[in-house]
């Protein structure tokens, strides 16, 4: 019998990869890594302070109205021109004295008018004044006794003017330790007696019609003697504000 025709062999192309052979199988290969860099090759984020924004825009606007309210002042001191109040004592009268030693005890009877000036020295500012407290003492120390106090009601005092409170105390048999009512009745002969005086008080400010607050006051006119007063002498009083600031 006749062998059947040989098949040529096909060539293959040049390139061709065979699948089945090893080489011809793709193999996985891991992504590049990327190069490590020392820190110092690392670029620096830049963060934003909003901390610190917020602080330079608190102290620039601070600033600003501490500027404001500096030329307000300014401007208000020099259109103005504000002055305090003044207080004086105008006269003081006893009109009873009385020192009785009794076998309970010291009793003390007396009757005092004292008239306090009040000025505005200002001509363009109002004073106003809410109800006053005045109380009256006698001597200092430890020996300081109290004779009363009396309420004068609420007044203005308007520019350039001048007022004079008339105030009456009394303490009718106050009992009084023994040697305080023997150091009264001496000093009260020798006319070496300290008064005091003090006044407690509301005072607001009126400037182009507007009211400005009240504020505290305490007038305190101590250590005059009797003689002082009797000679025709208006002791100063000093004015406290703020229960810290005392003004003469």
């Amino acid at each position: 019998m006749s062998e059947p025709p040989v098949k040529p062999v096909l060539q293959k192309p040049p390139g061709y990869k065979d699948p089945s052979s090893p080489a011809g199988q793709r193999r996985f290969r891991p992504p590049p890594r990327k190069p490590v860099l020392p820190p110092s090759f690392h670029p620096k984020k830049r963060k934003t302070s909003y901390g610190r924004a917020c602080c330079c825009c608190f102290c620039i606007f601070f600033l600003i109205f501490l500027l404001l309210i500096l030329i307000c002042g300014a401007v208000f001191y020099l259109w103005f021109d504000p002055k305090l109040p003044g207080f004086h004592i105008q006269s003081f009268r006893i009109s009873r004295f009385n020192v009785t030693k009794r076998p309970d005890g010291t009793y003390l009877d007396a009757r005092t008018t004292t008239r306090l000036e009040v000025k505005n020295p200002n001509g363009k500012m109002t004073y106003y004044y809410g109800d006053t407290e005045v109380e009256v003492s006698f001597g200092e120390g430890g020996y300081e006794t109290e004779l009363g106090t009396t309420m004068v009601p609420a007044f203005t005092m308007l520019q350039k003017n001048t007022r004079s409170l008339r105030v009456e105390t009394k303490a009718s048999n106050k009992l009084v330790v023994d040697e305080v009512g023997n150091k009264l009745r001496a000093r009260y002969r020798s006319k070496s007696l300290p008064v005091n005086v003090e006044a407690r008080t509301k005072v607001g400010v009126g400037v182009a019609g507007l009211k400005i607050g009240m504020v505290g006051v305490t007038v305190k006119c101590d250590g005059m003697s009797k003689k002082q007063l009797d000679g025709g002498d208006m002791p100063k009083c000093v004015i406290n504000m703020l229960k810290w600031l005392n003004i003469h």
